[in-house]
């Protein structure tokens, strides 16, 4: 199995900065892709930023130029750092990761994190 661990979210001012951190760990045999999506008050589930295992990124149209999505050259983990966050960006943020683990042979797995909220007030 492959868990999902977040941190770094939090209460800032409109304007302000964050960085989310997300962790993977267990058997993981390889990742295709990591991700960052986010669920406001009352919204849908949306997809905020990608990464793939190339280096080849999306952005959300309304995040573009102010967030920017990483990874860690050694290890499982990818960030999204925040920049000048507005109030419209207030949201549950869940990582999301595609890859392949091992159980006793190859398995596909596609894993959420429990999400860590963000708040932007004006």
């Amino acid at each position: 199995q492959v868990q999902l661990v977040e941190s770094g979210g939090g209460l800032v001012q409109a304007g302000g900065s964050l960085r989310l951190s997300c962790a993977a760990s267990g058997s993981i045999r390889s990742i295709s892709a990591m991700a960052w999506y986010r669920q406001g008050p009352g919204k849908q589930r949306e997809l905020v930023a990608r990464i793939n295992s190339g280096g080849s990124t999306y952005y959300l149209d309304s995040v573009k130029g102010r967030f920017t999505i990483s990874r860690a050259s050694a290890g499982n983990t990818v960030y999204l750092q925040m920049n000048s966050l507005k109030p419209e960006d207030t949201a549950v943020y869940y990582c999301n990761v595609d890859g392949t683990y091992f159980s006793g042979y190859v398995k596909n797995f596609n894993s959420w994190g429990q999400g860590t909220q963000v708040t932007v007030s004006s």
